[in-house]
């Protein structure tokens, strides 16, 4: 069928980004018109239609007319982009937060708390604070974050890597527990497959396990013997930092706490929780420029931009744009996929061939090669909700896998990509000093899962 061959034309273009010097949104967004193109091209020959409000084929679809046919797709064209928007909206309110923390320098003040120069203390505080951070401000930010302050730390970059590493396995097994640590949760917690509350029961241990076997024997690895030399103070810091960075974080985990008292999507809860933090960033901006003691920097901006000022206006502008539009592209196109049915029918196949276990254990493998957000997404259809309702555990399965097994490769994860990026790292190096850290992480946290939960 066309529609797939799209997909998987598209959908290697996407992997082999690197190579062909095209960013990853570009294949993205167009094999997502593409795809619907064809369908609404192809529409009156469609035998069959996956009702996403019933989760279940829909039935007589084939004895439809056209114009029965055209609404069916308005429709479901409709519930999917409204869906698709949810989760965009409430990915740029958190990245929003999170720049605006950024803005006031707010991230430095977790430095402070780091008073060691043990090589072995320091791999086990930036672990924990990889695994807690990702919960609260997802693990792509909480790396950048993390990898940041290690600079200030270590300057030598072999060193670093090595504390690099661990991070991203800290950073995914941390983001996998909470219904905002990853993308991949923030799907399944948006789309009613898991509720906060038992996603964090089942898989917090779990999660870390998968983080604890890895650090733990990373303990006793060379690159974390001895010490070194603590850097000297730096320049004083923005005195508002640690408030802002208090009440960013306290405000992001307010958001899964408004959705279970209200039940209105998170995205609500989240253009809440940035409206809060965009009010007191503003009046602390506007008070510190209406003292006498305005830097010249600062009177240039207000002269000369009336938005230059606003730390709100400044976050907008830094947000990953890029990634909100690829994971448009990516999910609209399973959109379409589902829509005729495929990945429900796919879904039927593999169960009727192997367990469901094993199966959403090779997903993980496979999110360490093929990103986790379509196989997810795709895996959302796959399982008929009327046999696998809310809070059913080969979803916390499925969060689990996806948001751990990402480890394994540095290029499984948007954390293992954006380390690559920012310190260099090579894809052997971390296949042969990280990856099998990794996938011992991975598997014991499954083994626990499945053994006590299966």
């Amino acid at each position: 069928m066309l529609i797939v061959i799209v997909f998987i034309l598209g959908y290697t273009a996407i992997t082999i980004e690197h190579t062909l010097k095209i960013d990853k949104l570009v294949p993205a967004l167009l094999m997502m018109a593409l795809a619907w193109a064809f369908i609404a091209f192809g529409l009156d020959t469609f035998t069959g239609w996956f009702d996403s409000h019933s989760h279940k084929l829909m039935e007589g679809f084939g004895l439809q007319g056209h114009e029965e046919r055209l609404h069916t797709m308005e429709s479901t064209l409709l519930h999917h982009f409204g869906k698709t928007c949810e989760i965009l909206i409430f990915l740029i309110g958190a990245m929003t937060i999170v720049e605006i923390i950024d803005h006031f320098d707010g991230f430095s003040t977790i430095k402070k708390y780091i008073k060691t120069d043990s090589k072995r203390k320091l791999l086990w505080i930036v672990s924990v604070l990889a695994f807690i951070l990702s919960a609260i401000i997802d693990n792509l930010t909480a790396t950048i974050v993390l990898i940041t302050i290690l600079r200030k730390l270590i300057p030598d970059n072999q060193s670093r890597i090595w504390y690099a590493g661990l991070i991203i396995v800290a950073a995914n097994a941390g983001g996998a527990w909470s219904p905002i640590g990853d993308v991949t949760t923030t799907m399944l917690w948006m789309g009613n497959r898991v509720s906060t509350v038992k996603l964090i029961e089942y898989l917090i241990i779990p999660s870390l396990l998968c983080m604890l076997l890895p650090v733990i024997i990373a303990s006793f690895l060379p690159a974390f013997k001895g010490k070194f030399e603590m850097p000297k103070e730096e320049a004083k810091q923005n005195k508002m930092g640690p408030t802002m960075l208090y009440l960013g974080l306290v405000m992001i985990v307010f958001v899964p706490i408004f959705k279970t008292v209200t039940h209105l999507p998170p995205y609500v809860g989240m253009m809440l929780s940035l409206g809060v933090v965009a009010f007191v960033a503003e009046m602390v901006s506007n008070r510190q420029f209406s003292m006498t003691s305005v830097t010249a920097d600062a009177k240039y901006d207000i002269e000369h931009n009336a938005h230059a000022s606003s730390p709100t206006m400044k976050a907008l502008t830094k947000i990953e744009l890029p990634s909100i539009l690829f994971f448009l592209g990516i999910l609209m196109t399973v959109a379409a996929l589902e829509s005729l049915g495929l990945i429900f029918q796919f879904g039927q196949d593999v169960q009727a061939v192997m367990d469901n276990k094993y199966f959403v254990l090779l997903l993980g493998v496979g999110s360490a090669i093929i990103d986790n957000v379509p196989l997810v997404a795709a895996s959302m259809g796959m399982f008929d909700m009327n046999v696998f309702p809310t809070d059913d555990h080969i979803w916390h399965f499925i969060a689990y896998a996806a948001g751990t097994g990402g480890s394994m490769l540095i290029i499984g994860s948007a954390a293992g990509v954006v380390a690559m990026g920012m310190e260099k790292i090579s894809f052997f190096w971390y296949l042969k000093n990280i990856s099998w850290l990794a996938l011992l992480g991975y598997i014991l946290g499954a083994v626990f899962f499945i053994g006590l939960y299966h």
